[in-house]
């Protein structure tokens, strides 16, 4: 078959799925586009705003393209020490607390999938703490009495396991085949063994999936910074971000836009520390969706 006749072939299905269309396919799909730009559009408002000047925004606060540019508001954004300290801080608790958070889920979901003593009694006891905590104030003595408070441990460790992620990741370990772990045993292998190199590389898929989970989680943290950081170069991104949303009124320019006459634009600076806090993020998110599957197991015992 030639290359016309394949191009000529696609043209034709093409039509004919287009002629296979109902109304009711045609309503679907526009509603869907509707609901898209609906969704899409506060985040392009945003950041709209961060880069258009105050008189601007004042004239025309819904825009669908910039009038003027202005990048006074990254430039206090990039200028504003606090704002890489929470950075900083912000990368630490991400890549450490995903490691701690995967580490005991994959551990404790592995332990959860194989039988022991007392096997029911822990599940259930698991399971009452995801309905039912300590409360604020025995969790706040806790992390005073064991010497966290003000430290970056007190934003990490209170949050081990995600008990829902733990059922599904044990779920997942029960939908391997006993036969793959059975043959390994068989060749030798222990507990340790099996789990890092004949279990995990099976659930690499829902493995990435809850680092992305948890590391976004990470990633937002804010409020236990909130509850035990007191030092201003300790707090985390999203608590830098939260105080710059609150006294966006009342910001003061930094000297060099003092020297250049420029005036902070409150709510520019405001949209413009939240695409700051946002882009890490949305840049790994695409290169981490591939992740996002699942059933390497069809296959893996054949016979």
């Amino acid at each position: 078959m030639t290359a016309q006749a394949r191009g000529q072939g696609a043209l034709h299905a093409g039509k004919s799925k287009l002629n296979r269309m109902t109304f009711t396919d045609v309503w679907i799909m526009a509603f869907l586009v509707f609901f898209s730009l609906l969704v899409f559009y506060p985040f392009y408002n945003s950041v709209l705003i961060s880069i258009t000047p105050q008189a601007v925004y004042i004239r025309e606060p819904f825009m669908l393209w910039p009038k003027a540019l202005d990048k006074s508001s990254y430039q206090y954004v990039f200028e504003n020490k606090a704002i890489w300290s929470g950075m900083i801080t912000t990368i630490q608790i991400t890549l450490i607390g995903t490691a701690y958070n995967v580490f005991l889920t994959v551990t404790m979901a592995y332990a959860l999938n194989h039988s022991f003593p007392g096997k029911k009694f822990v599940i259930a006891f698991i399971m009452f703490t995801m309905y039912f905590s300590g409360g604020l104030i025995p969790t706040y003595m806790m992390i005073k009495d064991v010497g966290l408070m003000n430290t970056l441990w007190a934003m990490i460790l209170p949050s081990g396991v995600s008990i829902s992620y733990l059922m599904v990741m044990r779920k997942f370990f029960q939908s391997i085949p006993e036969e793959v772990e059975e043959s390994a045993k068989i060749d030798g292998a222990n507990d340790l063994i099996i789990m890092f190199r004949v279990v995990l590389p099976l659930a690499l898929p829902m493995v990435i999936t809850f680092v992305i989970y948890y590391g976004v989680e990470r990633w937002n943290e804010w409020y236990n910074g909130l509850l035990y950081i007191k030092s201003a170069s300790k707090m985390p991104l999203q608590l830098v971000l939260r105080q710059i949303v609150q006294n966006s009124q009342s910001i003061q320019a930094s000297e060099s836009m003092q020297e250049a006459g420029i005036t902070p634009f409150g709510d520019g600076i405001k949209m413009a520390a939240v695409i700051v806090t946002m882009f890490p993020v949305m840049v790994l998110y695409p290169f981490l969706q591939k992740y996002f599957v699942s059933g390497l197991t069809v296959g893996a015992v054949k016979g």
